[in-house]
């Protein structure tokens, strides 16, 4: 019996392998991504679910407290959408459906580190605004560094990918 094989599209140029092989590589490769990423927001994470339980949270401004309320629930958005790859894994193993599941995990894990940015960016803001006692500036510091995420995590992947995928 003969594995049939297909050649790769442009996304994986030089690669034989079947479907299979193609979302075997892929799984393992997302898996990888995966973890550094719910390491990540899974410190951050935990951190923010202590700060209620310090003295210095009812001291807290309205605004401040809201921003933190935001937080934590971005953090757990994030939290669930990373890890919601694992669980998807978990349910469909075995069915034959791999591709299929690469691809939402992976969509999964889109939206999750799009909240994850969504968890630094409003952490920021608040220790920020907290650590300063200020609004004058505190706004465009954040604004640098969401710019400066943005540029790492999705704009020089895209030019690398667009400046070196083969047309």
């Amino acid at each position: 019996m003969s594995v049939t094989r297909k050649n790769a599209d442009a996304d994986d140029s030089g690669r034989d392998e079947t479907p299979e092989e193609q979302a075997d590589r892929k799984w393992g490769e997302l898996i990888q991504e995966i973890r550094v990423a719910q390491t990540g927001v899974q410190i951050l994470f935990g951190f923010l679910l202590t700060v209620v339980f310090t003295p210095r949270f009812v001291d807290l401004d309205d605004t401040d407290q809201n921003i933190y309320i935001v937080t934590v629930v971005l953090g757990a958005a994030s939290t669930g959408a990373l890890v919601g790859p694992v669980t998807l894994h978990r349910l469909v193993s075995g069915r034959r459906i791999k591709p299929q599941a690469v691809e939402w995990a992976s969509r999964l894990t889109l939206i999750g580190l799009l909240l994850l940015l969504a968890t630094m960016t409003a952490a920021l803001l608040l220790i920020l605004r907290v650590a300063t006692g200020s609004d004058d500036y505190v706004p465009w510091l954040v604004a640098a560094v969401v710019v400066w995420y943005v540029m790492c995590w999705f704009g020089v992947p895209w030019w690398t990918r667009y400046r070196h995928s083969s047309r």
